[in-house]
């Protein structure tokens, strides 16, 4: 099993496959995708390799990311292999859902066990000004197809003042009928993004005290789920989650790691730099894939410093998918 020197454990592991992406969100890649990068992206059988020996590793789970993964032709293909692997028991993935619905046949039948789909307004005017992309009526039919396919489904929205804070009520009227997970994650500062962060930033713990006081009770994390603190309540069908990356200790429950779409390790989202896994990715030498790993997260921060303002090396979350 993989632990770092803090004692957290590592049951979960973030891929991306690309760090393309066809969106223009606002706190993200307003300007677009720039190809300012190596575009050598992971192969099919580089992805085995990196699936094989984290399972070995004790990682259970893995989250297909980017970019937009839905861009790679070979995303069906990517998440049957994943699944396929012994020891990983559920691979997931984040997406911008403009492919919906007609991906989620191939999704499903390759082992998709759940789609986190990014919607950050339920009001097509607000949607499109966000994202620079007028899909969201096709992203919710495909949210409501996986759903009724028994896809686990959770929205991932980014409440923004002066953007579409707003949305928070629309966004709980919605989940009384809706059998969806809703995240609100707090705008996080990117290398790209200090003067949006700090017009647009909303702190998430005054919506939990807000969940709490209308009756909403917290669900207990399971070890291999994300950062998220989730919320139920009996008179609705969906639940909402809180990913509130400026909350005391948030650094503590961490269990996951990050591999680039280059093949990089990121021990943090925000961490200073990736570590190039590639060569022995490459050589497909899971032995010494193991011990570099295992090498490497020995020299995991026991925190991402967001607090104090520091960003590290994410110009942008299209970078490692968040």
């Amino acid at each position: 099993m993989l632990q770092d020197t803090h004692g957290r454990r590592f049951h979960y592991l973030r891929l991306s496959i690309t760090d393309v992406c066809n969106f223009r969100c606002n706190y993200c890649l307003p300007d677009g995708y720039q190809c300012d990068s190596d575009r050598d992206f992971l192969s099919l059988s580089e992805i085995k390799t990196i699936a094989r020996t984290f399972s070995s590793l004790g990682t259970s789970k893995i989250r297909l990311t980017g970019g937009e993964p839905s861009l790679r032709k070979d995303l069906p293909q990517i998440i049957e292999a994943c699944a396929r692997t012994d020891g990983i028991d559920k691979v997931v993935i984040t997406t911008n859902g403009y492919r919906f619905p007609d991906v989620i046949d191939d999704w499903h039948q390759a082992g998709i066990a759940g789609i986190n789909v990014s919607i950050d307004s339920l009001d097509a005017n607000v949607f499109n000004s966000i994202t620079g992309a007028d899909k969201l009526k096709a992203i919710l039919a495909g949210v409501d197809k996986a759903a009724a396919m028994g896809i686990p489904v959770k929205i991932n929205s980014v409440l923004m003042k002066g953007v579409n804070e707003s949305s928070l009520q629309q966004f709980l009227n919605w989940l009384q009928d809706t059998p969806v997970t809703l995240r609100f994650i707090e705008l996080m500062e990117t290398g790209l993004s200090h003067q949006f962060f700090k017009q647009h930033h909303i702190a998430g713990e005054p919506i939990k005290q807000r969940l709490l006081q209308q009756g909403w009770t917290r669900i207990v994390r399971g070890k291999s789920a994300g950062p998220a603190q989730e919320f139920h309540h009996p008179d609705y069908a969906g639940k909402i989650g809180l990913i509130m990356p400026y909350s005391k200790d948030f650094c503590d429950s961490c269990n996951r790691l990050r591999i680039s779409a280059t093949g990089k390790l990121h021990l943090c989202l925000f961490a200073e730099q990736g570590l190039s896994l590639r060569e022995e990715i490459a050589n497909g030498d899971e032995l010494a894939l193991r011990h570099k790993i295992s090498e490497l997260l020995t020299t995991k921060d026991i925190s991402h410093w967001l607090h104090e303002g520091k960003t590290g090396a994410t110009k942008h979350l299209a970078m490692l998918g968040g």
